[in-house]
């Protein structure tokens, strides 16, 4: 599975990547921008990401505009509902505002900082793009 992991502060995307590595290949950015371009890269090759990590407070372009973007181009290109990126948001806000747009917007889920590990493997599983054994989805095998 190919894995995007938009995130500003160095530490915690260290820490999500060597986290994420076990369930695919991580591609990392650093701001926003770099998210989308690294998305619509992804859409050109034909080669998508399935689960994309934004941090919703990022330079440049934050992460719910990524988001917004994201399902719109998605939308645009008739993306059936089953192949869309997973789109989990990570933020250290406490502002339960910042969350509830994010669903709106077409979020599938939410994991707040400090990153708890269990929790995210639990909303990743939950989204169904791993198994019970915390291993990649059988149905996942990255061929379209």
């Amino acid at each position: 599975m190919r894995i995007l992991i938009a995130e500003d502060d160095r530490i915690s995307r260290t820490f999500m990547k060597e986290f994420m590595k076990e369930y695919g290949q991580c591609d990392v950015a650093v701001d926003g921008m770099e998210a989308l371009d690294l998305f619509m890269d992804a859409v050109k090759k034909e080669d998508p990401y399935r689960l994309i990590c934004l941090d919703i407070m990022m330079p440049k372009v934050d992460g719910l505009k990524v988001l917004r973007v994201i399902r719109a181009m998605e939308k645009q290109h008739d993306v059936p509902q089953e192949k869309r990126a997973r789109i989990l948001m990570t933020t250290a806000l406490a502002d339960l505002d910042y969350v509830d747009q994010a669903f709106k917007l077409g979020a599938d889920g939410y994991a707040a900082k400090p990153i708890d590990t269990d929790k995210i493997t639990e909303v990743i599983r939950n989204m169904g793009l791993i198994g019970e054994k915390l291993e990649a989805h059988p149905t996942d095998t990255g061929e379209q």
